[in-house]
């Protein structure tokens, strides 16, 4: 592969960031046309760096390729709101919340609920996709800020996904890094469960704004009044979520339980809302239409679909264009190794790595990037410093998996945008625990708490390993004529 300078490599990525904020922030407009541009600067940077056509091509299409797994789930995400919608679960979700949580106690109550949920089945969009939507409805009907709930919401999911031993990215950090599944996830709870007590004291303080004596009990009282009138809502119908969870939990593939909860959602709104199949298969393709005269209650109810996902799909095809021309040309990796270069100390390599997974999420646009390339680059320095490698992988946990929310043009943030329906400048300051952990994260590493050394076996084995390289370099070597 071709030498990239750094500087040759960062254009690309500070010309984009640069478009993508005057873009949103100034004209109020979304993101696809600064990735666009982006993918433009860097394929023009590539070619003038002597890459072909067909090599940049080829690294956009590398870069798609990644990501469509994670669009085929985005797809059945959007048929899954239209049909749980239609077929009444989110209303009897929403009704239900409304009668047990107070709004006092709601942020905290959902981030725990989405805790618990994704934590059971290893997903953070599941579970956004389908408690997070209904605690949207509940918060917005006791007056309380959608970038709040979605911050509550985003914070429980991370937590639950980021601690399951069920969740692909745990695995994935785990596996390539060469660590116990469990010794990972018991490693990280030096960063994770005081990253979320923190967000939860957080949400606790925000709650005290929203007391039962000084929120609009009519308001709450008007939706719950319209959710019966225009739903048959049963506390059956919470049966679907429960199995769907259930399947997951049970290591059921993700797309096929997402497809059994799509149907059991197309049938509920046929046998049990008593909508005919047109409809039914209507609140698959374009969405769930609903028209109360109430306008929180038709903009929260009137979504879902696989229409409502394309814009989604579409930033996220964009978005892995202009990441796989940085992966593939090398620009990331230049951008890594001058990230590298400032890991003088065990405190100041742990950081490198939590601030190579940010930017990698920030240049590639894709969560799962965001862990394996840091892992390549920072493997070595962690054994040359007797470093256990569950250091390494709780490092890129920590600096990968939670902080693409914090993207607009992030696979993670263009999804909560589509599912939630609030974007990552409004949300970003309160998805607490997504950025406490990476915080806390630094702290310890300088300060060597929970830091751990290699035992005197794994120092052996490391010095074994290099001697069998030197070996058969010594092999490989072409002998010298004198």
């Amino acid at each position: 592969m071709k030498k990239m300078s750094f500087g040759w490599a960062i254009l690309p990525l500070a010309v984009m960031i640069v478009i993508m904020l005057f873009t949103i922030v100034i004209l109020e407009q979304g993101p696809h046309i600064p990735l666009l541009v982006g993918t433009a600067v860097a394929g023009l940077v590539a070619w003038r760096q002597g890459f072909s056509w067909k090599e940049i091509e080829e690294g956009m299409y590398k870069g798609i390729r990644l990501v469509l797994p994670a669009v085929i789930i985005i797809i059945l995400i959007g048929l899954i709101i239209g049909s749980w919608i239609g077929g009444g679960i989110v209303a009897t979700l929403i009704l239900y919340g409304l009668q047990i949580i107070t709004p006092s106690f709601f942020l905290v109550s959902i981030a725990a609920i989405c805790a618990l949920v994704s934590l059971a089945i290893g997903s953070s969009w599941s579970t956004m996709g389908t408690i997070g939507v209904a605690g949207m409805g509940i918060g917005l009907s006791m007056g309380i800020s959608a970038p709040m709930i979605a911050g509550a919401i985003i914070s429980g999911a991370y937590f639950g996904d980021k601690m399951s031993p069920l969740s692909d990215t745990t695995n994935l950090a785990a596996g390539l890094t060469d660590t116990d599944l469990f010794v990972h996830i018991k490693h990280m709870w030096y960063t994770t469960i005081p990253g979320f007590v923190i967000a939860l004291g957080v949400f606790w303080f925000l709650g005290r704004n929203f007391s039962a004596a000084g929120t609009d009990t009519a308001n709450i009282a008007q939706t719950a009044a319209i959710l019966r009138e225009s739903f048959i809502t049963s506390p059956f119908l919470l049966l679907i979520p429960v199995f769907v969870f259930f399947l997951v939990a049970k290591r059921v593939p993700t797309i096929p339980a997402l497809v059994v909860g799509v149907l059991l959602g197309f049938l509920a709104q046929i046998i049990i809302q008593g909508g005919s199949v047109s409809e039914a298969v209507g609140a698959l393709q374009s969405g769930y239409v609903i028209e109360t005269g109430n306008v929180m209650v038709d903009d929260l109810f009137n979504r879902g679909g696989l229409d409502s996902m394309m814009y989604t799909v579409s930033m996220i095809l964009f978005a892995m264009s202009f990441g796989g021309i940085l992966e593939h040309t090398g620009m990331l990796r230049s951008i890594m190794e001058e990230i590298l270069k400032m890991a003088k100390s065990t405190g100041s390599l742990v950081a490198s790595t939590v601030l190579s997974a940010v930017a990698t999420n920030a240049a590639c646009a894709e969560q799962y990037v965001s862990i394996v390339v840091p892992s390549r680059m920072f493997a070595k320095s962690y054994k040359k410093r007797l470093l256990q490698s569950k250091n390494l992988s709780r490092a890129l946990e920590d600096g990968g998996t939670l902080t693409s929310v914090f993207f607009a043009w992030n696979t993670c943030g263009v999804f909560i945008f589509g599912t939630l329906g609030v974007n990552a400048f409004q949300y970003a300051p309160y998805a607490v625990f997504n950025f406490a952990v990476p915080i806390l994260s630094i702290i310890f590493a300088f300060t060597g708490f929970s830091i751990t050394k290699m035992t005197d076996e794994e120092i052996a084995e490391v010095e074994a390993e290099e001697l069998e390289i030197i070996t058969a370099d010594d092999k490989d070597a072409v002998p010298v004529q004198v």
